[in-house]
């Protein structure tokens, strides 16, 4: 069945978890069915979603976009380790009373569902991968320094955000000024703003997860679910061979690369991202 309610139009609420944490979340989609939980990229809140995707997504799924610990809306502080918010992120699923769920992590949110998958596997069905690397992975250490020049900066902008998540060509610079047309065209009831706080955390957590260690990229072979990587076949944050990677790492997963895209690639392409997202869930 068909969801009319739009992510523009769905207003912020918050679940108090075990931990003490008011969780700010947004939920859409007909419930019913496996909720799709969805992690989000460094220094993003529940605005930097592009409402097309989520309503592309929810058009048929339970959908739920939140801040974890210390991120925008949500309390605390932001933690220094993907694992602890892994942890922090379970919590929150268990404050709204699931027990099992789809997972979609975006950038540093497809860290935290790998870890998530490690620490609870009961609690994943399938796992969707989106511009991911594996824990120790060469190479990650860090961002480029455009890269963590466009988005990494106490002010951030449109240009920094075209640079960092889109290509240079005129067909994908020319989707992400669309994209970024959505995502400022909620006016009201807008999310708070990720602080400096969040941004030194996550990226403290980025530069411990990307230190070269062989030893740690062998987890993933605990990884049961079924597991849909995807990313741009041009993202210069987290290069597509890192995909490759990790689904080579992982039994039951398989990758797809978009074309003339980087890492916001399933902004891109949100049509085409969504109905893979949907067969892959629904196989």
């Amino acid at each position: 069945m068909e969801h009319s309610i739009k992510y523009l139009d769905v207003n912020t609420t918050t679940a108090e978890g075990s931990n003490g944490v008011n969780y700010a979340y947004r939920r859409l989609g007909p419930q019913g069915g496996l909720p799709l939980v969805l992690l989000q990229h460094f220094r993003g809140n529940l605005d930097n979603w592009d409402p097309g995707l989520i309503d592309a997504l929810a058009a048929s799924r339970d959908v739920i976009a939140f801040d974890n610990v210390g991120v925008a809306a949500t309390t605390g502080s932001t933690p220094t380790t993907f694992a602890q918010m892994a942890d922090d992120a379970i919590t929150f699923v268990e404050a709204l009373g699931l027990d099992r769920i789809d997972l979609l992590g975006f950038s540093i949110g497809s860290f935290i569902a790998q870890e998530m998958a490690l620490m609870r596997p009961s609690l994943i069905a399938k796992l969707v991968l989106a511009s991911t690397a594996p824990q120790g992975a060469p190479g990650m250490h860090g961002w480029a320094p455009d890269i963590i020049g466009a988005v990494g900066e106490p002010t951030t902008d449109a240009e920094g955000y075209l640079h960092g998540f889109f290509t240079d060509s005129p067909a994908s610079r020319a989707a992400g000024q669309r994209c970024l047309g959505r995502i400022y065209a909620r006016t009201e009831g807008r999310d708070e703003q990720t602080t400096w706080q969040t941004r030194n955390a996550q990226y403290d957590a980025v530069l411990k997860w990307g230190t070269p260690n062989f030893g740690l990229l062998q987890r993933l072979a605990a990884i049961e679910q079924p597991v849909f990587i995807a990313n741009g076949d041009d993202d210069r944050m987290i290069l597509p061979w890192y995909s490759h990677l990790t689904a080579a790492l992982i039994p039951d997963a398989f990758v797809k690369l978009y074309p003339d895209s980087a890492h916001g690639f399933l902004f891109q392409h949100a049509p085409s991202f969504a109905a893979d997202v949907h067969k892959f869930l629904d196989s």
